[in-house]
């Protein structure tokens, strides 16, 4: 005889989209939206997935607006979240042509360095992060979007 095992309940993925202008005061405010959206998700604030997230929007965002902005031009966030499965986190700019080293790419930055500590960053943060060209809805757009997932373990 053989045993059935009881079938998994789908899985819900829940997003929140936002744009904000490609300045300082959208980097933060991107910030503080994500922490916001991860305690409305049931992800508390101030707990290790909450920091950790709002941290790596806080660096890509900060990256989106120096390095990938276009005047005129926000930037995008993107979050996904799959409860006890995982947390998806998608920064994208216009700007195609300064698209940062893939993981692994770059060495870390020296003491000495002026930048460069934002990705380093990530990295040291994200189970898993890549730079791929921006698409919205399966179309091609002019940019890049940078993707930072953190696994979360199950509660069982």
């Amino acid at each position: 005889m053989q045993s059935l095992s009881p079938q998994q309940p789908p899985v819900t993925v829940r997003t929140f989209t936002q744009r904000f202008s490609s300045t300082p005061l959208g980097a933060r405010l991107a910030r503080h939206l994500t922490a916001t959206q991860l305690h409305t998700w049931g992800i508390p604030y101030r707990t290790a997935l909450s920091d950790t997230a709002t941290l790596i929007v806080a660096e890509l965002a900060a990256n989106a607006v120096t390095h990938g902005r276009v005047p005129g031009r926000d930037f995008e966030l993107r979050l996904s979240h799959a409860p006890h499965v995982h947390l998806q986190i998608e920064v994208s700019d216009t700007r195609a042509e300064r698209r940062p080293p893939a993981p692994g790419e770059r060495p870390a930055p020296s003491l000495l360095d002026d930048t460069g500590r934002g990705l380093f960053l990530v990295d040291a943060l994200a189970d898993r992060w890549e730079v791929v060209d921006r698409v919205s809805r399966g179309v091609a757009l002019p940019g890049k979007t940078v993707r930072a997932e953190l696994d979360i373990p199950s509660a069982g």
